[in-house]
C-alpha cells in the first residue's frame, strides 16, 4: 500500500457503517450516507483485522454471503485500503482505555486501532459521538 497523500485525513470506519454500505436494504438513507463516507477521496482510509472480522461475520448471517465473496471481500480490504492487525501493544492500551473511559471490549479495540494509526476521525453509528483523545475524535456520520 502507497503511503497516504499528507493532505489526506487519515480515517478508520467502524463496522456499522460499511456494513450499511454493503447491505442496501436495511435502510437506504444510511447506506447512501455510508457509501459516500467509504467513497470520499479526501480521506485516507485504514480498516482493522477486527472491523474486517466483524464485517465478514454479519455479511454472511445477515446477507447470506457465499465464502467465495467473503474471500473477494477480505482480499479487496487489503488490496485497497491500509489495514492494521490487532498486536500486544493495542490489546493492552485497549485495557487502559476501557479502565479509564469505561468503553466496551471491542469499541475500545477499535478506538486504539485508530490512535495507533494518527486516524484523525473514527467513524462510527455506536459510540459516543465527539468523544476524542488526542487527535482522534469519533464521528457518526448519520447525526
Amino acid at each position: 500500500m502507497t503511503e497516504p497523500d499528507k493532505k489526506d485525513k487519515i480515517c478508520l470506519i467502524d463496522s456499522n457503517i460499511w456494513l450499511y454500505a454493503f447491505i442496501e436494504t436495511q435502510n437506504a438513507v444510511k447506506s447512501g450516507i455510508a457509501k459516500s463516507v467509504i467513497q470520499n477521496k479526501d480521506i485516507s482510509i485504514t480498516v482493522s483485522t477486527q472491523i474486517i472480522n466483524e464485517v465478514c461475520v454479519n455479511l454472511i448471517r445477515k446477507a447470506h454471503f457465499s465464502e467465495e465473496k467473503i474471500r473477494e471481500l477480505i482480499e479487496n480490504f487489503h488490496n485497497k485500503y491500509d489495514v492494521i492487525g490487532i498486536d500486544r501493544e493495542i490489546l493492552l492500551k485497549s485495557s487502559e482505555m476501557r479502565e479509564q473511559h469505561n468503553f466496551s471490549f471491542w469499541d475500545s479495540l477499535i478506538f486504539v486501532s485508530a490512535l495507533y494509526v494518527d486516524a484523525e476521525i473514527l467513524y462510527s453509528e455506536d459510540m459516543q459521538d465527539g468523544f476524542a483523545i488526542e487527535k482522534t475524535r469519533i464521528v457518526n456520520p448519520f447525526k
